[in-house]
């Protein structure tokens, strides 16, 4: 359990501390307040990332050089402080040279009104939906989708130089083949694990008896390699690698139709919760009860699907929930009531 939260220079903080507690805490106040950023806050203290955006530079106040995030999780004094090329992350005091133990601790799942992009949206949504998920199951993840991404970064500014030379281009192929495999049977695991957890999770929050599928769509073929050296032509036309797992993709399926094209704006915002309950009960599943960040959802939900949200969440999770009023707060269970006023935080 998170039991304590520091913010400094964080998003619209200048500073911010509070204490929390097991079950709910909710967040109320209007649009603009930060509710949204001490969510973001507590994500980004126990991950080390954002579930709002890809880099850390946005988290840091305007006017300031760096953000810093401390808190206690498990009896566990976590900090982490970011700026630029500054980055100092400190586990029980101790300076960490890697992140590998302070990543051991927490497991977070994210809700938000933008989640059904993971339906309707490109692969980048469903890809981080992916990778968000694989980070906190899998020890080796992280390390090899950086090292990816790195040869990927290295070899598509060859591809867009003035004069591409072939030998340059070639001398990642082994880093991107290599850590580009590993990472798409990963990620293929991944939706192997989370498929029937995402049927259960829809069947039990849909009004409906609709068939779900879940497939894993690779960016590249089964022979990574022989893909690449095919794809040299076409590459070198289009200036960037044109095959890898930064291609891969998930494709959902509604009663066997495409779920981006054919299913209505309720059938996928029921599915983007469904896809966000699946995360919850994978960590459920190996033992762990995760951090659920809850961001101004329910008070878009009818009071059916509400009240079958609530009983698809793993009951032993701490739930941090944001909201603009509490008129529909009756369907929870007791929890701490925080009233965001000029960026000011007052226990209710």
């Amino acid at each position: 359990m998170l039991t304590q939260l520091q913010l400094r220079n964080f998003r619209c903080f200048e500073s911010l501390a509070l204490e929390l507690d097991a079950g709910f805490t909710f967040f109320i106040g209007g649009n603009g307040e930060g509710k949204t950023s001490i969510l973001e806050a507590a994500c980004v203290l126990l991950r080390l990332q954002s579930q709002r955006t890809s880099t850390l530079s946005p988290l840091v106040r305007v006017g300031a050089k760096a953000f810093a995030v401390r808190g206690r999780f498990d009896e566990h004094a976590l900090e982490f402080s970011y700026g630029g090329l500054h980055r100092r992350l400190k586990f029980d005091d101790v300076d960490q040279r890697t992140a590998t133990e302070y990543l051991r601790l927490a497991r977070v799942v994210s809700f938000a009104n933008v989640d059904i992009e993971l339906v309707r949206g490109g692969s980048d949504a469903r890809r981080r939906y992916l990778d968000f998920l694989g980070t906190q199951i899998e020890p080796t993840y992280r390390s090899t989708l950086r090292a990816y991404e790195r040869a990927l970064r290295s070899r598509n500014a060859l591809l867009k130089s003035a004069t591409p030379r072939t030998r340059e281009i070639a001398a990642y192929d082994a880093p991107l083949i290599e850590n580009g495999t590993r990472l798409r049977d990963m990620r293929a695991t991944i939706v192997d694990r989370l498929a029937p957890f995402v049927r259960q999770a829809h069947h039990e929050i849909s009004v409906t008896t609709e068939k779900i599928d879940i497939y894993f769509s690779p960016g590249a073929a089964e022979d990574f390699a022989k893909d690449l050296a095919e794809s040299r032509e076409k590459e070198l036309r289009l200036r960037q690698t044109v095959v890898g797992p930064h291609r891969d993709d998930v494709d959902l399926f509604v009663d066997g139709m495409p779920a981006n094209s054919f299913a209505s704006e309720g059938q996928q915002r029921t599915l983007a919760l469904a896809l966000k309950i699946a995360q919850a009960r994978v960590f459920a599943a190996s033992g762990s009860s995760p951090l659920l960040l809850i961001d101004d959802i329910f008070g878009e939900l009818d009071p059916d699907r509400r009240n079958a949200l609530l009983r698809s969440l793993p009951n032993e999770s701490q739930k941090l929930v944001t909201a603009t009023s509490l008129q529909w707060r009756k369907d929870f269970a007791e929890g701490h009531v925080f009233e965001l006023q000029d960026r000011q935080l007052h226990l209710r």
